[in-house]
């Protein structure tokens, strides 16, 4: 069985190699450079140049392919979203083409509401284009990832967490290495067919003023919890440089995981993971906030 892997940098897609590779199998890592892997890891997979923006690379790379792991990889496209459907559609052209047995494509809690979710609406495109070939796929509906917490960390240091949440809103907060563990057993198991869809939830639903109350506790900083405005996070956004359809792809997404929003997939055993935010922020957010 050959298994290919997407974002073998990112948070979770480095996790997938890694178990893969703990595994026994050799997987195929498609990256723009492969120069970045540590040489560990480079001689334990055959790794693929390819620009996943790039059909025709896209094919090339995956031809021989039993079983795929795809993220749609971030960038600073002017319209995120329309770059996630592009993206999208090479994937489900490469599946057609290369007769992929089964996908496993990480997507995010709020694509089953198709519109309305800023730049989820791009995973949802990718979840239809692939739906649509009545392909084998296993759509993973993620959390909100502990790792987002790391681009707020000059907010941290200054001891608040801002966010366009009701601060007591609760949603599911995972560790992206969950992820990359649920995501590996189901590219190891050749036993499934047809569309599926898997959440993972994390261990459980948190509040942000919860959030910021186990930050506090487990790395020794006091933080409290902030609600903005839209405008205010907008606001914020441009003067980092992003153009307009960057920043509704962002703001949009809290907006409509909020608003009119009813999970799909509810929590069970299947969608609860283990490591809590407690015992990350201990120990990936304690050290940067010393």
């Amino acid at each position: 069985m050959r298994i290919a892997v997407t974002t073998p940098l990112g948070n979770v897609g480095s996790r997938v190699t890694e178990l893969l590779i703990q595994a026994g199998v050799r997987p195929a890592v498609l990256l723009r450079d492969p120069a970045k892997l540590s040489p560990e890891v480079s001689a334990r997979v055959d790794a693929v140049q390819c620009d996943q923006r790039d059909a025709d690379a896209v094919i090339e790379a995956t031809k021989g392919v039993d079983a795929l792991f795809w993220v749609d990889p971030p960038g600073l496209d002017p319209d995120p979203v329309a770059a996630y459907t592009l993206i999208g559609a090479n994937l489900a052209r490469a599946i057609r083409h290369n007769g992929i047995g089964r996908t496993v494509f990480q997507s995010s809690v709020g694509a089953e509401k198709r519109h309305g979710a800023g730049e989820i609406d791009g995973l949802a495109s990718t979840e239809e284009q692939i739906d649509k070939l009545g392909a084998s796929v296993t759509h993973l509906r993620c959390g909100y990832f502990f790792s987002n917490l790391l681009l707020s960390l000059d907010q941290l240091r200054r001891g608040y967490l801002a966010t366009t949440f009701p601060l007591d809103h609760p949603m599911p907060w995972v560790d992206p290495r969950d992820i990359g563990d649920i995501a590996t057993a189901r590219l190891l198991h050749g036993g499934w067919s047809g569309r599926q869809v898997q959440a993972v939830h994390g261990p459980c639903d948190l509040t942000f003023a919860q959030a910021a109350e186990i930050i506090s506790a487990s790395t020794g900083k006091p933080v409290d919890a902030v609600r903005i405005t839209d405008l205010e996070f907008r606001n914020v956004l441009a003067s980092r440089g992003l153009g307009a359809m960057q920043i509704e792809a962002i703001v949009r997404m809290p907006i409509g995981l909020r608003e009119e929003f009813r999970a799909e997939d509810e929590r069970s055993l299947l969608t609860t993971t283990s490591t809590t935010l407690g015992a990350w922020a201990h120990t990936v957010l304690r050290p940067l906030l010393a």
